[in-house]
């Protein structure tokens, strides 16, 4: 039997895509050429399951052969976007999010609303590296910037998730 710490480096990284449900063509644009290259290094792609980012992100992958997974936040596998590998619904809500992150290696945010935020923010919080691509820029109370790690471009976005999800 390999011990969890051998498997755990066996497996693709899993790399979560987070963004807003509903996104202009330039969004979607970004979105499906970092699931297009998540899929070409191999990683599985992680997402809300559902419309804007998500989608575009899933449909990248899913052009490739790649293996996408969605959680789902309502308890209906039909709201799901036609380009999943794996649906999971959960019957969560937005409460799915903090499934979205903790399946992560590492998150790339992109664009995105409040729910992007929050997602980003339980990433922070545990400790998951998180690749910032036209997304949230915040600080602390203490005026400090998040520790988001930006990218200016899809390529680079990738890269860097890749590299975080994969030194810790």
């Amino acid at each position: 039997m390999l011990a969890s710490g051998n498997l755990r480096r066996s497996r693709p990284p899993c790399i979560a895509v987070v963004g807003a449900a509903a996104c202009g063509p330039e969004v979607a644009r970004l979105a499906e050429a970092v699931g297009r290259a998540l899929a070409e290094a191999g990683a599985t792609v992680v997402t809300g399951g559902r419309g804007g980012v998500m989608e575009a992100a899933c449909r990248g992958a899913h052009k490739l052969g790649g293996t996408t997974v969605g959680i789902l936040p309502g308890a209906d596998r039909q709201e799901a976007n036609p380009y999943l590998t794996v649906a999971l619904p959960t019957g969560l809500g937005i409460a799915r999010n903090a499934l979205v992150v903790r399946a992560a290696d590492a998150v790339i945010a992109i664009a995105g609303g409040f729910g992007t935020l929050s997602e980003v923010a339980m990433a922070l919080k545990e400790g998951i590296p998180v690749v910032g691509l036209r997304t949230w820029e915040a600080t602390t109370p203490e005026g400090l910037s998040l520790p988001i790690h930006r990218a200016s471009s899809s390529q680079e976005a990738v890269e860097l998730a890749l590299r975080l999800a994969t030194s810790g």
